[in-house]
């Protein structure tokens, strides 16, 4: 009985890792380009309900999926403009993106309270998935739990590897550097800026859609926050963020373990470990700033404008 209870704890903590990771890889090349985006809860929260009323109402979950997604950079897209364009403060810029994002949300899904779509299916594979202990806790997943490990291996390759990597990371290190060798600063950062809001939206929409398969407002639950915190937590490297979203996934999935493993905890304190955690692991991080610089982009917040 303990190993099955082993077993569903893991394969839970793969599931709630998941959108954290999806969020985290996404503001992580946007804050590697410079740009610091605090928007990502409002992003999730607009993804998760754009996710789950299109699946709902066309019947396709790949539809909904890419539906998110859109409505994520949509909402990136908002966010890139006032901070890169009109040269608005990245700080507060994100602070109400994330406020108009969970308006917006609660808006669009006034209606979809209640309903539900059949959850994201699991993946099969043959042989591997029948094998005894091993084929439960890493064969028997959907496709966006592989999916987000991958996206965690290419972006690590992205930024190391290529000439594009090279200009998003110069782009972050010294926009004004990167302008003079012929960089095109701000299209990099709205590219970036893009492809964190997308992320976002897909990893709101995995909540929707596999985690819990239906329409609660606020359900994201401050994960989106959670995910910055994890790309600090990372020290801005993508295994940091796979490691740290698989850490607080185990934490935050624990509450729902904890009865069934015996563990005479108040629920109250369980609910609010993933956020202590979160203040705890940040605190001891930032007592050495030799270890939070190690780095961080040293553009990141500043705003840019070319001559």
């Amino acid at each position: 009985m303990n190993s099955i209870l082993l077993i569903a704890f893991l394969a839970s903590t793969a599931g709630a890792a998941t959108p954290l990771i999806l969020a985290g890889m996404g503001e992580l090349v946007a804050e590697r380009s410079g740009v610091l985006n605090l928007g990502l809860e409002g992003m999730m929260l607009v993804g998760a309900v754009v996710g789950f009323s299109v699946t709902l109402y066309s019947g396709s979950m790949s539809l909904g999926l890419l539906a998110a997604l859109l409505a994520g950079a949509a909402m990136a897209l908002i966010f890139a403009f006032l901070v890169l364009t009109l040269q608005a403060n990245q700080v507060a810029t994100g602070l109400a993106l994330t406020l108009f994002g969970i308006g917006l949300s609660a808006f669009l899904g006034r209606d979809l309270v209640g309903q539900t779509v059949a959850p994201m299916p699991d993946l099969s594979f043959p042989v591997l998935s029948d094998l005894p202990l091993i084929g439960p806790l890493l064969f028997r997943f959907d496709a966006m739990v592989y999916g987000s490990v991958l996206l965690v291996l290419v972006v690590g390759w992205i930024l190391a590897r290529t000439r594009l990597g090279l200009m998003i990371r110069a782009v972050g290190e010294s926009p004004h550097s990167a302008h003079a060798v012929g960089f095109h600063v701000i299209a990099l950062r709205y590219w970036a800026v893009m492809f964190g809001g997308a992320m976002a939206g897909l990893g709101g929409a995995y909540m929707s859609l596999a985690l819990t398969p239906m329409w609660v407002e606020g359900m994201t639950a401050g994960r989106g926050w959670i995910a910055l915190a994890l790309v600090v937590f990372a020290t801005w490297k993508p295994r940091g963020v796979l490691l740290g979203a698989y850490l607080f996934g185990g934490i935050t999935v624990l509450q729902f373990h904890a009865q069934a493993l015996g563990l005479a905890v108040p629920s109250q304190f369980l609910s609010m470990l993933p956020y202590l955690a979160t203040i705890v692991v940040l605190v001891l991080i930032c007592r050495n700033p030799q270890t939070i610089l190690l780095n961080k982009p040293m553009s990141l917040g500043i705003s840019f404008r070319a001559n």
